[in-house]
C-alpha cells in the first residue's frame, strides 16, 4: 500500500496556508476598477482551500481532483511570474506569492503521482 503521508499533509497544509493568505484580501482597501474581480478571484481561491482539505482527508478516493487542483495553483502562479520577469508592475511581494503557488502546485502533482 502507498504511504499517504505526504499527499494528506500536502493538500491539508496547503489549505491551512491559503485561508491564512486568503481571508484578510477581504479586509483590504479594493481598487477602483475591478473590485468585482478581485471579491470573485478571492472567493473563489477560498472555495478551493475547501476542496484541498476534502482531497486531503482520502487522497486516494479524491485522487480525480488532484490534477484541477495542480491547475488552481498555476493559473494565478505561472501568468505572475511570467508577467513579473517580463517587467509588468507585479508588486514583488505578489511574485512571491506566486512563487509560492508554483511550488504547491509541483508538491501537489507530486502527491498525485504517489497516490495510486
Amino acid at each position: 500500500m502507498t504511504d499517504l503521508k505526504f499527499p494528506r499533509r500536502m493538500f491539508r497544509w496547503a489549505a491551512i496556508y491559503g485561508v491564512i493568505v486568503l481571508a484578510p484580501l477581504y479586509l483590504t482597501p479594493l481598487p477602483l476598477v475591478g473590485a468585482e474581480v478581485f471579491l470573485g478571484f478571492v472567493g473563489l481561491a477560498l472555495v478551493f482551500q475547501t476542496v484541498f482539505w476534502i482531497i486531503g482527508s482520502d487522497p486516494v478516493k479524491y485522487r480525480a481532483l488532484m490534477l484541477p487542483a495542480v491547475a488552481e495553483k498555476l493559473v494565478f502562479g505561472l501568468p505572475a511570474l511570467a508577467l513579473f520577469a517580463q517587467g509588468y508592475p507585479v508588486p514583488p511581494p505578489v511574485a512571491g506569492f506566486a512563487a509560492i503557488d508554483v511550488a504547491l502546485g509541483l508538491g501537489f502533482w507530486l502527491a498525485w503521482r504517489q497516490t495510486r
